[in-house]
């Protein structure tokens, strides 16, 4: 294209429109130094896995279940302690009247006493083993959050890359309109060109710029997304469009057991399902009995009574029909939600085998519209662009014909721009599907 605008100005400045040479030569020279100062103020370029990095080790969502996580490995570290020790002091078998001693014995005392229960071993087990399985759906959560993240990331930054070769698009359009309106205003004093025409090209001319106001908020909002989700205050930077390339999907069945290999939320119904079963194992040990040992001193108040202690072992009976219903009852309960969460996992993963499967069969098919994009429709209207082009710089085409032509070519480019888009987009919800 831009070697077509030179060979116009060229045609300009060597045929009957010398006058007009040094506007058109101060033209080159401001748009040459706008690109100049673009250049020298260009901010940071960051790549999609640096971005990913970012996002990994300072977005706050994913602080907070790694803190979750660590607090449930906190709580194991006080799985296995015992019950405070209890210890109390009080009169012993002192008489609710005052009585007379000298005929009978003095049966008073001060008693101190210290108790200790002791937990069951394999309660405390079971206990341990639980909190660590919490640990571990904790985990989970974050890797879940974190792939939601990664695809906000991703399809953030390739809608970023599409718009930006959008704008491309359409600052090459707003150098051929210029040019258009050029020729045009040249030709016009010399009876060779209308008035409607140039009014015409002029409004596309401003059409063509509120687009590319559009495409710049756009632009500005994709990058306040990936500043939200790195969590920094300065949004300066760009991404790098050079080696961004998406990952290319090659088959489009996909085994579930490969699915239940990657994706974290089927991983928390595992870790989940396994911790409900430490829970469950838990909830059994209740039907294990549980001992205490308790020692009391008596100190004797009066005469010819003499210190006396009591040791006294206790153990409970959970196993007691008043008791244990609760526990069974629990038992069963928990049983019935385990299956009801193996009936959800496998749901899930049937769901995911067909929705990556009607994914694979789109992407193809976009792959294939882009490839008659690239080989056929774009080069065939940019063909018929030159040629009207051509025409109307040797005078055998009028410019509506010229304008019709480029905004066929245009309005492609773009329609291949949202379509590649739109391809991208379809790789990323795939990604996310087999989290890859």
């Amino acid at each position: 294209m831009k070697n077509r605008i030179q060979n116009v100005e060229y045609r300009i400045q060597n045929g009957e429109y010398g006058s007009h040479i040094k506007r058109v030569s101060c033209y080159i020279l401001n748009s040459i130094f706008c690109i100049l100062l673009s250049l020298t103020t260009q901010s940071q370029t960051l790549s999609l896995d640096s971005i990913l990095q970012v996002i990994e080790k300072q977005n706050p969502m994913l602080h907070s279940y790694r803190s979750r996580a660590t607090a449930m490995n906190s709580y194991v570290a006080g799985s296995a302690s015992l019950m405070a020790p209890e210890v109390g002091g009080g009169l012993w078998m002192f008489p609710y009247q005052k009585q007379n001693y000298e005929h009978q014995q003095d049966t008073r005392q001060v008693m101190v006493s210290v108790s200790q229960t002791f937990t069951n071993p394999a309660k405390l087990k079971a206990n341990k083993s639980y909190l660590s399985s919490r640990a571990a759906v904790e985990q989970s959560r974050e890797r879940m959050a974190y792939n939601e993240l990664r695809a906000q990331a991703k399809a953030a930054y390739y809608r970023w890359y599409g718009l930006e070769k959008k704008q491309q698009v359409l600052k090459n359009g707003e150098e051929i309109l210029n040019l258009m309106m050029k020729i045009a205003r040249l030709r016009y004093p010399y009876n060779q060109g209308k008035l409607n025409t140039i009014y015409k090209t002029e409004a596309s001319l401003h059409e063509l710029t509120n687009m590319q106001l559009m495409n710049e908020n756009e632009i500005r909002q994709q990058r306040r997304l990936l500043a939200s989700l790195m969590n920094v205050t300065q949004a300066n930077f760009q991404i790098d469009t050079v080696s961004l390339k998406p990952a290319s999907v090659l088959s489009a069945e996909t085994d579930t057991t490969l699915l239940a290999a990657q994706r974290s939320d089927v991983q928390q119904i595992d870790r989940t399902i396994q911790s409900m079963r430490y829970n469950l194992a838990m909830e059994k040990t209740q039907l294990k009995p549980d001992f205490n040992i308790n020692f009391s001193h008596m100190i004797s108040v009066g005469a010819g009574m003499p210190n006396q202690f009591m040791l006294l072992g206790m153990v409970t009976i959970p196993i007691a029909p008043w008791s244990s219903k609760m526990y069974k009852a629990n038992v069963q309960g928990m049983n019935h939600e385990i299956e009801s969460m193996k009936q959800e996992r496998a749901a899930m993963l049937n769901e995911a085998r067909g929705m990556t499967t009607n994914m694979v069969t789109e992407i193809k098919t976009l792959e294939k519209q882009l490839e008659n994009y690239e080989k056929r429709i774009l080069p065939a209207l940019k063909k018929n662009y030159d040629a009207l082009m051509l025409a109307y710089e040797e005078n055998r085409e009028e410019l509506p014909m010229v304008l019709d032509g480029w905004e066929a070519w245009n309005m492609t480019q773009l329609q291949y721009i949202d379509t590649q888009i739109r391809y991208y987009e379809m790789i990323v919800s795939y990604e996310k599907e087999i989290e890859q």
